[in-house]
């Protein structure tokens, strides 16, 4: 079957890997020159199964309100005239129940227990590297507050098969000694053995080398510019794919099967064929910056809940030793360009945590734009129409969700049930779905 993935992130590659491996024909059209240029560039590194309490969650309103016009906030809402960023905060705050925070801690923790393990299946089968680091995450919290409210949710992770232990601050210290000038003011911690890190750039490119050298065409530098259906009476199904490339000239690219894992822009594309994806752009941050001094520098990949960052480190021959730090979220639509402020905010708070282990005067700077769903709760699988897949709205989980929404997405377009039990969009949990038609599976 020809299947058509629309993005080269994180999401479109994993999948396209997964639908080579079970027999497609597999193209990926994406308008940047190469995979993982856009949120999959410089995201935080973490594969964080632990990392699961969604931003919808009870404590979330007040903090929301007291962050308002704050240019350093850790979730900034920039409110626009924008009805589709008021309609998405609705439907956020209707997800900060207690109830619905407990059922999307358990979508979040499956799906990515889940793609943890597929993603270390995958590892071993192939030897991929991308500076990946298999020590574990821990949460540390400077707030006695923060940590008492981190609790319930690592409790009810745990019941859910994610070990999120709970342990002391000196404990947190004995796994990460960069923390030892930080210990009075460390109220408590919680460790995630199994979680990993890595950089998700050199993952998604590493893999699309495999997927070529597999046979996944990838069409690079080509704008998508709409789905249309086909023009057969009574058909509602995808025709094609119409692109643009770099020298200006129009083409469509035929399929029988479309994969919409564009991002923050999949609602853009989907909204003219009557499909309104609960998807917004916020805007995340991150800083790298190379290792001034390794012996005050992290080992373990970090979680700094109350300012809402996250720190991994990558060593390799390649891109030297390096600190990733990224986190903070700012709806404002579509706008990627640097806030200073947020930048200089994340960089005071490394060196309070870390003085002297990066330097700072060498800091690279980015921002991307996370697809976000109010739940935090990623859309994979079917769409009303009846050849269009979804893989999108992964929010700040991308990385950790990559490889088991790809596999799961790859073996519902092939008429497989997924393997993890999940709410996959258009399947009642545990149904396989119905298998295309004949023509389509040619």
């Amino acid at each position: 079957m020809r299947v058509i993935v629309l993005g080269a992130g994180l999401l479109g590659v994993t999948s396209a890997y997964f639908l080579q491996q079970l027999g497609h024909e597999v193209t990926v059209i994406d308008r940047q020159g190469a995979p993982g240029a856009e949120t999959s560039f410089a995201n935080g590194g973490q594969i964080s199964v632990s990392h699961a309490e969604p931003w919808a969650n009870p404590s979330a309103p007040l903090k929301v309100l007291q962050w308002l016009g704050k240019e350093d906030a850790p979730l900034l809402f920039r409110l626009r005239a924008d009805m589709r960023q008021w309609l998405w905060g609705l439907q956020f705050l209707r997800n900060c129940t207690p109830a619905r925070t407990r059922h999307n801690i358990e979508q979040i923790v499956r799906l990515g227990t889940y793609s943890r393990d597929t993603l270390q299946q995958l590892r071993a089968a192939t030897g991929i590297q991308y500076d990946q680091r298999t020590q574990g995450i821990l949460h540390f919290y400077t707030s006695a507050k923060e940590f008492d409210g981190a609790l319930a949710p690592a409790e009810q992770m745990r019941a859910l098969g994610c070990e999120r232990q709970v342990i002391s601050a000196d404990e947190a210290v004995r796994i990460e000694p960069a923390l030892a000038h930080m210990r009075p003011q460390l109220a408590g911690a919680t460790f995630t053995a199994e979680d990993e890190s890595g950089d998700a750039n050199q993952f998604t490119r590493e893999l699309a080398r495999l997927c070529e050298a597999a046979g996944v065409q990838f069409r690079l530098g080509h704008h998508i510019t709409a789905l249309r259906k086909s023009s057969d009476k009574g058909s509602d199904r995808i025709d094609h794919v119409e692109v643009s490339n770099a020298e200006g000239g129009f083409e469509r690219v035929q399929g029988d099967a479309f994969v919409l894992a564009m991002g923050s822009f999949s609602p853009l594309l989907a909204q003219p064929l009557g499909i309104h994806l609960p998807i917004y752009p916020a805007k995340g941050y991150s800083v790298t910056m190379p290792v001034k001094d390794a012996a005050k520098a992290h080992q373990v990949s970090l979680t700094d809940d109350e300012f809402k960052l996250v720190f991994s480190r990558y060593t390799s021959e390649r891109g030297g030793d390096r600190l990733r730090i990224a986190g903070t979220a700012e709806l404002n639509g579509y706008h990627r360009d640097l806030n200073q402020v947020r930048c200089d905010a994340i960089v005071r708070r490394v060196e309070q945590l870390f003085p002297g282990a990066g330097d700072a005067s060498q800091a690279q700077f980015w921002t991307g734009l996370r697809p976000a769903t109010p739940s935090n709760v990623p859309l994979i699988g079917k769409t009303k129409v009846g050849n269009l897949f979804l893989n999108t709205g992964h929010g700040t989980l991308g990385w950790t969700h990559a490889c088991g929404s790809g596999k799961s997405l790859a073996r519902i377009v092939s008429g497989l049930a997924p393997e993890v039990d999940f709410d996959f969009a258009g399947l009642a949990r545990g149904d396989t779905p119905v298998r295309l038609s004949a023509q389509a599976a040619r």
